[in-house]
């Protein structure tokens, strides 16, 4: 991309696309283009449609997504088939219409069905069902990862995606009725440490496994990706390490300096057993993330003690 390229990322104030925009920023490009979902309706075709009329982007991240963790993905789950699929058909479309250089998608590791085998390979979409408790979120992503190909495939549109592990980091969700575990396990040990609980109740029985990759490692694969990357095969951006639910509580424990318990309850689901990323294209392609678990938990603990005020709020639209 050339540095003075107009590239317009979608989504700019959720904790992916504000991650993006430091990216950007930080390696000089300074010709961006944001909306806030009040200025600008993603699901609204018109609006969108106007939108790239006007500013006619060269390139575009699509970063924005209704989003949450297990309980807002299996209660709002009109709502987010619904939206991620208006949002992804806007903005896939006007793209193409619009004659934008590349787009990149940003999708889930959720679209793996929920027995995959592990780690995942890009191979393995479609070959078995889904988690059902984010399908609904998961098909919408799906969708968006086909619609590119298929507008690579009859248009010859440079629309490539790009599929994150869990992530974390700065301008998390951590409303607890909605966020994903991460955020809502810095926030449980906190108050804990902070009101002088005895323990900190943890859904499900610990047992699952999950990859965590800060958001500011997946910015920079974005970026890289974005520069260097042409193909239609999705890619698997994570670190291709994962850790148990307990050993996640474990660590955030040990962080966050909480004395007390961990109180897993097995009567709440687990989700996925086990989701882990088969990353050797990410790295053959020659990125490779920085941080380590810990050092993550770190340091998005000690920005989550910046803003606590900011960050307890209600459910959000990025």
């Amino acid at each position: 991309m050339n540095p003075n390229a107009k590239i317009y990322i979608a989504g700019h104030r959720g904790m992916v696309g504000a991650a993006i925009v430091r990216a950007l920023t930080h390696a000089g490009f300074e010709n961006l283009v944001t909306r806030s979902s009040s200025e600008l309706d993603l699901r609204n075709q018109a609006a969108v449609a106007d939108f790239f009329q006007t500013e006619k982007p060269e390139y575009v991240f699509l970063a924005a997504a209704k989003v949450g963790g297990i309980h807002a993905n299996n209660t709002y789950r009109a709502e987010f088939i619904h939206d991620n699929l208006a949002i992804e058909l806007n903005i896939i479309h006007q793209a193409y219409l619009n004659k934008v250089k590349k787009l990149l998608f940003l999708g889930s590791s959720c679209i793996y069905p929920k027995f995959a085998p592990q780690p995942m390979k890009e191979e393995h979409l479609l070959t078995g069902i889904l988690e059902p408790t984010n399908e609904p979120y998961a098909i919408a992503k799906i969708a968006g990862i086909k619609m590119c190909e298929a507008y690579r495939d009859q248009y010859g549109a440079n629309f490539i995606s790009a599929m994150p592990t869990n992530l974390y980091g700065p301008n998390d969700n951590y409303n607890l009725n909605n966020s994903h575990v991460l955020p809502a396990l810095i926030r449980k040990f906190h108050e804990a440490k902070t009101e002088g609980r005895e323990a900190v109740e943890i859904w499900g029985d610990g047992s699952p496994m999950r990859e965590f990759l800060h958001v500011d490692d997946l910015a920079a694969a974005c970026l890289f990706l974005m520069e260097n990357y042409d193909e239609k095969q999705f890619i698997n951006v994570g670190t291709g390490e994962d850790v148990t639910i307990r050993e996640l509580a474990e660590t955030i424990k040990n962080v966050v300096g909480f004395e007390g318990e961990l109180r897993f309850d097995p009567t709440k689901p687990n989700g996925t057993p086990r989701k882990l990323m088969d990353v050797s294209r990410l790295h053959q392609s020659g990125f490779k993330h920085t941080y380590t678990l810990e050092q993550g938990i770190r340091h998005v603990y000690s920005d989550f003690l910046q803003n606590y005020a900011k960050y307890i709020g209600g459910e959000r639209v990025v």
